[in-house]
């Protein structure tokens, strides 16, 4: 028992020593709260900043190389002679110079299993896409913006003029981008009609669209970019491109 002072023994209060210790438990106990706090932000940042190098990084690197993979087997059978127009595998390859992402290979089908394999996929649903080669129509394209190759990734560097050129196995197609629309529902499926009134036209052509999503880094609304066929040219035994990807 501790000693009580003098005072304690005039006014017979209680001594007060124990209370300094108590004071010095509770600042203890929260000081060790704030301390586990602050160790799991500092871990819950690092496991979100490894998932986001994952999604937006590593996710890249995996899917061009699927993709170039992809795209050497095309060319290797485009190679080996004439043959029918191979759908399931790649149909051509995509050049856009305005948005700096290479030959970007085109297969059937616009599911997420296509697509993050570092590809463009022509949609099947829930509108049928037109392929260049026929004689109207709407070639329309989706490739993932962010993630997973995101060879859509500089879509909005797109203008009206710009040249967006599909390769075939024996054709060059050059299209000319002609109207955009930055922002749209996700459920507005009128943008692949195959004559895509939403952008002004109103006759049957040759039309290009490609989608993507909209803003960076989300999935909530899409982009869409418009283009008209310009005119084709054949392929020579050099593969010379076209002089809008001189």
């Amino acid at each position: 028992m501790a000693a009580k002072t003098e005072q304690d023994e005039q006014t017979g209060a209680p001594a007060p020593a124990s209370a300094p210790v108590a004071g010095r438990r509770a600042r203890g106990r929260v000081a060790g709260a704030v301390s586990l706090f602050g160790e799991l932000m500092i871990t819950t940042g690092v496991v979100l900043g490894l998932f986001v190098v994952y999604s937006l990084w590593w996710t890249n690197v995996l899917a061009d190389r699927e993709a170039n993979q992809q795209g050497n087997e095309v060319r290797d059978r485009w190679a080996g002679g004439p043959g029918a127009l191979d759908t399931k595998d790649g149909i051509g390859f995509l050049h856009v110079p305005a948005m700096r992402s290479g030959e970007i290979l085109v297969r059937k089908g616009t599911g997420s299993e296509g697509l993050n394999r570092g590809v463009a996929g022509y949609y099947t649903d829930p509108v049928k896409s037109a392929l260049p080669s026929d004689k109207q129509g709407n070639f329309s394209l989706a490739a993932h913006r962010d993630g997973h190759g995101a060879k859509f990734h500089n879509i909005d560097k797109l203008k009206d003029g710009d040249a967006v050129v599909f390769e075939t196995k024996d054709t060059w197609y050059v299209y000319k981008v002609y109207e955009k629309l930055p922002q749209t529902s996700k459920y507005n499926v009128d943008v692949l009609d195959p004559v895509p009134e939403e952008s002004g036209k109103k006759k049957p052509g040759r039309y290009i669209t490609l989608t993507t999503c909209t803003p960076v880094y989300t999935s909530q609304y899409r982009y869409i970019v418009w283009g008209e066929l310009e005119r084709t040219e054949k392929v020579d035994a050099d593969r010379t491109p076209p002089p809008e990807l001189g």
